[in-house]
């Protein structure tokens, strides 16, 4: 209520500023050329240092600590000005404050740290911007409109370079390593920023996303980057070069290379600082002379970034060319890759430092949370209905931001297997589970003995690898990751009881494989007073699959599995849950991707898809959770996994659990009437 009231009364957006280093206090100077904001307070780590630069500033309210700043009422917006390494935390704390947020460049650390920023801000509905604050000068705006019009031809080239000498020193944030210190976070976001931009413009979208990226670099004696260059590929053949440094003098202009001309922009990062005149550069073809574009700003650079937030507050972002969300999270994804290419792996990113999640708070589950529970047979323990797959994770930060958002929301349920990315998604996720200190309070889902490697044998040294990577002494699901028709079930089901006897896992089940091998096995496991199977993991979804996406796949979405599980009240753990993404992006022009076409296009996909709109329609929600809903709904119990890439695709797929389908509206989606 207290932040409403102040939106509704207030026409000047009152500022707070976390940080008192150099950007805050040229944020700060800049704010006062503002035509919507008033600076009122300063937050710091020395109260003496918060004084100082409260009595620089004419600031009224001066604090020792940052939670004290995001206290106070009266302060409506934030800007972040720390160190890189805890832009994110902060920026989400801000956001559980309720402030809007413009944050300096980069938002984050990295790509996974950048999505949980985006996340709490939606969550907590404030504004938030990365502060490339040259996006919101006229001069970007002018050049978009130039490469839109065709003024040189079509896009081919683009060169971009940021990049300066500065005294060495090893605790500088521009060298420190537990700073987030290097070239490629503090100037080269913005060669990469623009040249994304650039890129996109040429084919008249926001901005593009670079198809290949490659990198070389120099790491200094801290680790960090003390310059680096990269080499982009985007479509259409667009190809860009990139350049920074924190030990080199650079030319700090970009260049774009067209089929009829060319653009040089002189001040592409800091145009007209304290208001002014600035100039775009046209060669074309054919001309003699160049063409010089002129661009006039009557307020400064950050008086201009500090109004186009104020202008936008109610819209929670501000448009292109300002750095919108789905802009920030591309560019720090592109930056991940540069860095990955050279090597750089900060400290604090390492899989055993990454202890806490971004909030730096501990590991909690939301009270707020829908997350709906059931029980598998032997586990012990509740069973989150949606499980998240552990398939596609590559680095800690990534994973890390995956599963705290995961866990946070009630989920408790991850599934992996053996062969997933050669063993490292199983080291993840024991990482993880490990830094965490939650084991007791997780349910994982392993799978082995995948063909060819499909005998008993296989299973045993599979699972005790398992154990070691995953840092367990127990698995709570084992499942057979596909079935082996050479070996009899019951030789399968002697070697999983003796190893659940072990204590090495807790309940046995079997994924891929067909009902008939899944009765054989629980009936010669009845008839000898062992445990059978108490959950299966085959594919079930509203579509048909048309084709099998891998060798040794078994579905069991027809009829008669579905009566089965039934009949038998046996969990299912169903894997492509929502059809590889069919109800989302399915279109029936559309067939780049091969793998969607080929396992799930048919005409009564198509006509499936349709009802799940007009059920989503009516309902308020996605076709994609009217999908998941379906498996969701069923008359037996059902866990299915969800793969998201992203936080947005979990943030998406967590409405399903919300969602009550009758047996009628079942029918009607799987048109059966």
């Amino acid at each position: 209520m207290r932040r409403e009231r102040l939106e509704i009364v207030s026409s000047i957006l009152q500022w707070g500023i976390i940080g008192v280093g150099r950007i805050a206090r040229v944020f700060a100077k800049g704010l006062a050329g503002s035509t919507t904001g008033k600076l009122v307070a300063v937050g710091s780590r020395s109260q003496q240092k918060a004084n100082e630069f409260s009595r620089e500033f004419n600031v009224s309210r001066a604090y020792g600590n940052y939670e004290a700043l995001l206290t106070d009422g009266d302060v409506r917006a934030i800007y972040i000005a720390t160190p890189h390494a805890i832009h994110a935390e902060w920026a989400i704390r801000a956001a559980q404050a309720g402030k809007h947020i413009l944050c300096e460049k980069p938002l984050a650390l990295n790509h996974g740290e950048a999505m949980a920023v985006v996340e709490a801000a939606i969550r907590h509905d404030v504004f938030l911007m990365e502060g490339f604050m040259y996006r919101c000068h006229p001069q970007t705006a002018k050049l978009v409109e130039l490469l839109h019009s065709g003024a040189i031809g079509e896009v081919r080239m683009i060169r971009a370079t940021f990049g300066f000498h500065a005294a060495y020193d090893p605790e500088h944030r521009l060298f420190n390593n537990h700073l987030g210190g290097g070239g490629i976070l503090d100037v080269g976001c913005y060669c990469t920023s623009m040249v994304r931009l650039v890129a996109g413009a040429a084919k008249r979208k926001d901005f593009a996303e670079p198809i290949e990226v490659k990198g070389l670099g120099h790491l200094g004696e801290t680790g960090v980057d003390e310059w680096a260059v990269a080499s982009f590929r985007f479509p259409g053949d667009i190809v860009a070069q990139v350049a920074t440094s924190v030990q080199v003098s650079q030319d700090n202009v970009v260049q774009i290379f067209g089929s009829e001309g060319s653009i040089i922009i002189p001040s592409p990062w800091t145009p007209s600082w304290d208001g002014g005149v600035t100039k775009i550069i046209i060669y074309n073809k054919g001309q003699q002379e160049p063409q010089e574009i002129l661009i006039e700003a009557e307020k400064g650079l950050f008086a201009i970034e500090a109004d186009t937030v104020a202008s936008y507050l109610d819209k929670r972002q501000a448009p292109p060319p300002a750095t919108t969300w789905d802009d920030t999270l591309g560019n720090m994804r592109t930056l991940d890759r540069w860095r990955e290419a050279i090597g750089l792996v900060y400290e604090l990113e390492k899989p055993q430092a990454v202890v806490l999640p971004v909030h730096k708070r501990p590991l909690a589950v939301r009270k707020d949370h829908n997350m709906q529970y059931g029980e598998i047979p032997g586990v012990g323990k509740p069973v989150s209905r949606l499980v998240m797959g552990v398939d596609n994770q590559r680095a800690m930060t990534h994973a890390a931001a995956m599963f705290d958002d995961f866990f946070e929301g009630g989920g408790n349920c991850f599934d992996t297997a053996y062969i997933y990315d050669r063993g490292d998604c199983e080291r993840l996720l024991g990482q993880w589970i490990h830094n965490r200190g939650i084991r007791d309070q997780v349910v994982i889902l392993s799978k082995g003995a995948h063909t060819p490697l499909c005998t008993p044998d296989d299973l045993t040294a599979q699972l005790l690898e398992s154990l070691e990577r995953l840092q367990t002494e127990y698995v709570d699901i084992y499942m057979l990751h596909r079935d082996n028709l050479d070996v009899p079930v019951e030789e399968f089901i002697d070697v999983l009881n003796e190893h659940q006897q072990a204590g090495w896992i807790r309940a046995l089940g079997a994924s891929n494989w067909s009902m008939e091998r899944i009765e054989a096995a629980n009936r010669y496991a009845g008839s000898k007073g062992l445990h059978g199977f108490s959950a299966v993991s085959n594919n079930f979804s509203l579509a048909r699959m048309v084709q099998v996406p891998w060798a040794g796949c078994v579905t069991s979405s027809d009829a008669e599995s579905r009566a089965w599980f039934t009949n038998t009240q046996t969990s299912l753990m169903s894997w492509s849950s929502q059809a590889m993404g069919f109800f989302a992006r399915a279109h029936r022009n559309d067939r780049s991707d091969k793998d969607l076409v080929r396992c799930w296009y048919s005409e009564d996909n198509f006509q499936r898809l349709e009802r799940t709109k007009e059920v989503a329609h009516r309902l308020s929600v996605l076709p994609i959770n009217i999908a998941l809903a379906y498996v969701l709904c069923q008359p037996f119990p059902t866990f299915p996994l969800i793969g998201p890439r992203t936080l947005a695709e979990t943030r998406t797929s967590i409405p399903a659990l919300n969602v009550e389908l009758t047996p009628e509206d079942l029918r009607w989606l799987n048109l059966e009437e």
